[in-house]
């Protein structure tokens, strides 16, 4: 039997025009592509990805870095929890307005990852968010994820899925029990999930903090990498935080992260209110570099103790006598 012959085509890149990425939130989830969430089972990614879809469902963000401007449909698929005594009371506690919360009805047949419905549930409900909880569920029969090409062929077809609808498509995987590993290994399954997707995030304990969930970035191939951020988890149930000084390594290794600098930032503040009615903003600056405080945490901790700039002879000092 011989083997048919496949016609060349080429593209020549004059003939391609340049598109810029859009972002559903920058750096972290691209419009058009695949992001995967992982982590270890029980540490909150579910439910931060659950608070997402309700803060979009309604319009709103988690932060100033995620550009939501009208109510976003969102397609959610699990095959962990039950929708009428789980999933349904979590989107009600994070206040979703959950007409705008869609799930494919797999009661007929099981969604797999190439399943054509998920186009046609996208194109139909005009759906920017796609989330698929967890990747091993969404394999099809018979596929083996620790198999490379398999991995690779069924990732690349939800990448072009993504690509052509222009919807975010969040992938959430449990991670393997190899501790100590590189991050992008101790994804469950193969490598090739994590080579497919443009942006990779990391969601884990904070050592220390029992209620303190850290969300960290450890692949990004369309942007620089996004500033750690984390939520807490407590009786009153999702907090986001927002940014926090953790690195991928206190995460993965169970380590107690550095002294939070943004309230180390907040302690240096309040410690000069105390002397100082206002200060030159560069020695701020300074005395914040000195203890490793960025410039960025700085200005995150002057806005949340309510400190105003004012300029005093061509020189900008901050105003401490109002600290929170």
């Amino acid at each position: 039997m011989t083997e048919q012959k496949i016609e060349l085509k080429m593209i020549r890149m004059s003939e391609v025009q340049s598109q810029e990425i859009e972002w559903l939130w920058y750096p972290f989830i691209p419009y058009g592509k695949l992001t995967i969430i992982q982590g270890d089972p029980g540490d909150g990614k579910t439910t931060m990805v659950l608070n997402l879809a309700a803060k979009l469902s309604k319009g709103e963000a988690l932060d100033e870095n995620m550009k939501v401007t009208e109510p976003v449909n969102v397609i959610y698929q699990t095959a962990e929890d039950g929708l009428a005594d789980t999933v349904k009371p979590r989107l009600e506690l994070a206040g979703a307005d959950c007409e705008r919360i869609i799930v494919i009805d797999e009661s007929d047949k099981s969604l797999s990852m190439v399943d054509e419905r998920l186009e046609e549930a996208i194109v139909r409900t005009g759906a920017r968010l796609l989330i698929l909880d967890p990747i091993q569920a969404y394999l099809g029969g018979g596929m083996d994820m620790n198999r490379a090409n398999e991995a690779r062929d069924m990732t690349k077809k939800l990448g072009a899925l993504a690509e052509k609808t222009k919807c975010a498509i969040i992938l959430i995987g449990h991670m393997n029990k190899a501790s100590g590993n590189k991050a992008a290994y101790r994804g469950m399954g193969s490598i090739d999930f994590f080579a497919v997707a443009r942006s990779v995030l990391l969601v884990g304990r904070v050592e220390g903090e029992p209620n303190t969930r850290a969300v960290v970035q450890i692949k990004n191939n369309l942007a620089a990498f996004g500033h750690p951020k984390a939520f807490a988890l407590s009786e009153e149930g999702f907090q986001w935080i927002g940014d926090y000084e953790i690195t991928v390594d206190e995460v993965l290794g169970g380590i107690a992260p550095k002294a939070n600098k943004m309230e180390l930032a907040k302690q240096m503040l309040r410690e000069l209110a105390e002397t100082h009615s206002a200060v030159l903003s560069n020695e701020i600056f300074d005395r914040a570099d000195e203890l490793g405080i960025s410039k960025r945490t700085l200005e995150n901790a002057k806005k949340e103790l309510g400190i105003r700039a004012r300029k005093i002879n061509n020189a900008w000092y901050w105003e401490l006598d109002k600290v929170k």
